[in-house]
């Protein structure tokens, strides 16, 4: 961004761009985030090309979901954000998959076992029962979920010191996972640089990552994010971590 961009201006420009869809096409030059090693597209496509029938859970805009070059024969997807199913439901009528809109603590609208597989990618929450119970008998279940804490260093910069995070631990996972009756044969974890580079990106970051700090607005939080405005223009881009984990069960 230009130098002499005004701090009114950046936050006009972040509070008023479009949030919809789970697209980070907007913070580009403005944004990074490193990318986990395991490449979760690429395991989600690996796996989608062996099955018959597989469900993606809070697939967002179906970006990800979008990518697998070679669909099973039934693709079903859910959302329970509204302004995204219209957006999933464009991008993945070419895979022929049926999005689903539903509500967060629902039990999923499907018979037991009817998938070989279902994905996750950053669910709001898992329910663990739910999925093994649509799971077939030897199905899997993988999922690139959010770590404890994630990007931390940016709430602390809005909200101030915060107590240790208490959920979203890889360990409370898997013991969902095993309690639901799941064997859980893969767990990987990263920790993710991610920078930003003016006061706008921070801004449209955080109506879009609602739970970076919940209730967010900037009328709320303008002395902060004034004090981080002249921070990064004093110091720089503003460093955060984002966490990771994969988890991958069977039924």
């Amino acid at each position: 961004m230009p130098q002499e961009t005004s701090f009114e201006d950046l936050i006009a420009e972040g509070a008023t761009a479009p949030v919809e869809g789970w697209a980070f096409d907007w913070l580009a030059g403005r944004a990074t985030e490193e990318r986990p090693p395991w490449g979760y597209a690429r395991l989600v496509a690996a796996r989608m090309a062996g099955v018959d029938a597989a469900l993606d859970i809070d697939t967002g805009g179906g970006e990800v979901l979008a990518e697998v070059p070679h669909p099973p024969p039934l693709l079903v997807a859910t959302e329970a954000w509204p302004p995204n199913v219209p957006v999933a439901r464009k991008h993945l009528a070419p895979l022929g998959a049926s999005v689903v809109a539903v509500t967060g603590d629902a039990p999923l609208p499907f018979r037991d076992a009817a998938f070989d597989l279902v994905v996750s990618r950053h669910p709001v929450r898992t329910d663990w029962p739910e999925v093994a119970r649509v799971l077939r008998p030897g199905g899997t279940f993988l999922s690139q979920q959010i770590g404890p804490g994630t990007v931390r260093e940016l709430s602390e910069a809005i909200l101030g010191p915060l107590p240790p995070p208490a959920h979203r631990h890889p360990e409370h996972a898997v013991a969902a996972a095993r309690a639901a009756g799941l064997t859980v044969v893969d767990l990987r974890e990263a920790t993710l640089r991610t920078v930003f580079h003016d006061i706008g990106a921070v801004v449209w970051f955080l109506r879009k990552v609602i739970w970076t700090v919940p209730g967010f607005t900037v009328a709320a939080h303008r002395p902060a994010l004034r004090r981080l405005h002249d921070r990064i223009r004093a110091e720089g881009p503003f460093v955060a971590h984002a966490r990771r984990f994969l988890i991958e069960a069977r039924a």
